[in-house]
């Protein structure tokens, strides 16, 4: 029998008593604060505005150490902890418990595991807000302090192989970049072929969505941004598929690469099946005479291109990259096995950095799973009434 196992059965065996969050803890809305009062008085407390990141530092604090978030706008719902003196801003509301029957941190894990619950819990009419009174109202065990205390034990311990996992990835992600620009930087001596005489270049298009002809039994992938966003930068299935109706002329060949040079600038994707883009897209099909050129390595250098993209856009409302200049940027091809070398390299960091299946990225989601799923299964009590 585990620890826990014993303190339930000597502590709480029948089951334990359950109260509405506002009995054993207060609930305060924070205060509001604008972008311009933190750049103005800048300091060491990070002010929370309802997500995972602060929206900035400041120079004062309303929100005491090892209190739980709940934010009231944007991401309504979402539960955070907060483990230092902070500035909490009207987007949100803390949670302050009355410790001497419950811990915060074991309230923070509760109110996480029910978070799908309480983003429900959205106001009707005007501007979306959380409901407050059903926050307060929710439900809340309490079995006894040691038995929380264990349950926080074991569960700590997969938030701290995660955090550490994920500042791994996020140091292996800065050292990929750094060498991803070490190795694609060239000299004067590496010759250099224009972007309009390596590729065929077409604009990306979206077949009218009145004509549901197009949108049924549809065959051919249509890629857009969202493709990249959830499944990567090398593709060869979409989100939506269109019929053939719907392709004008023939679909862009297989082995292009799609690059956003609208509204989302400097996006960039391999399709590795023949497709339609939308025209976010601009798309780049290797010419008959560059056919020896890697195509992985084009790839690659398109976090080059993407970057330079970002930094010439032509003026107006909607953000778009100068064209013209883009035809005429200079891709440095080196011999075809420096290409491959540079590949094979960039191949391994890729897939230690991004790989959902192999890399840091599917060990995080594995721990992440392991843990809501203790989660969920440590914290389900019996009720007992008082």
């Amino acid at each position: 029998m585990s620890r826990l196992d014993e303190l339930i059965a000597e502590l709480c065996p029948d089951g334990v008593e359950y109260k509405a969050l506002e009995e054993i803890a207060s609930i305060e809305l924070g205060r509001r604060v604008t972008k311009a009062e933190i750049d103005r008085n800048p300091g060491q407390y990070p002010v929370w505005h309802g997500g995972e990141t602060p929206m900035g530092y400041i120079n004062k604090t309303n929100c005491p150490p090892y209190t739980v978030l709940v934010a009231n706008t944007g991401s309504i719902g979402y539960v955070n902890w907060i483990s230092i003196d902070s500035w909490c801003s009207d987007a949100a509301s803390m949670v302050i418990v009355k410790k001497d029957i419950l811990s915060s941190r074991f309230l923070y894990h509760f109110l996480k595991s029910k978070e799908f619950k309480i983003k429900k819990f959205r106001r009707i009419g005007g501007v979306p807000t959380l409901e407050l009174r059903k926050l307060r109202s929710f439900p809340i065990p309490l079995p006894p302090l040691q038995v929380q205390r264990e349950i926080v034990r074991i569960l700590d311990n997969f938030t701290e192989l995660t955090a550490e996992l994920t500042a791994e990835l996020t140091a292996r992600r800065k050292q990929y970049e750094y060498y991803r620009d070490l190795l694609l930087t060239f000299g004067d001596e590496v010759p250099r072929v224009a972007i309009d005489d390596l590729f065929n270049i077409r604009n990306g298009y979206t077949p009218s969505k009145s004509n549901k002809e197009y949108w049924e039994n549809g065959v051919i992938p249509w890629f857009r941004m969202e493709d990249i966003r959830e499944n990567g930068r090398i593709l060869s299935n979409a989100l939506q598929y269109v019929s053939i109706n719907a392709v004008k002329g023939r679909p862009f060949p297989a082995n292009s690469i799609i690059i956003s040079t609208s509204a989302t600038i400097g996006e960039h994707a391999l399709i590795q099946t023949e497709f339609l883009a939308n025209q976010r897209f601009t798309i780049l099909s290797l010419k008959n005479e560059y056919q020896d050129v890697n195509i992985k390595y084009l790839f690659y250098y398109c976090y080059i291109l993407g970057e330079w993209c970002k930094n010439n856009l032509t003026l107006g409302h909607f953000a778009s990259v100068d064209m013209v200049a883009f035809k005429k940027f200079r891709i440095p091809l080196p011999p075809l096995k420096e290409q491959e070398r540079i590949v094979a390299i960039l191949d391994r960091f890729d897939a230690l950095c991004n790989d959902l299946t192999s890399g840091i990225p599917a060990e995080i989601e594995a721990r992440q799973k392991q843990y809501e799923y203790y989660r969920d299964k440590l914290l389900s009590f019996k009720e007992v009434k008082a």
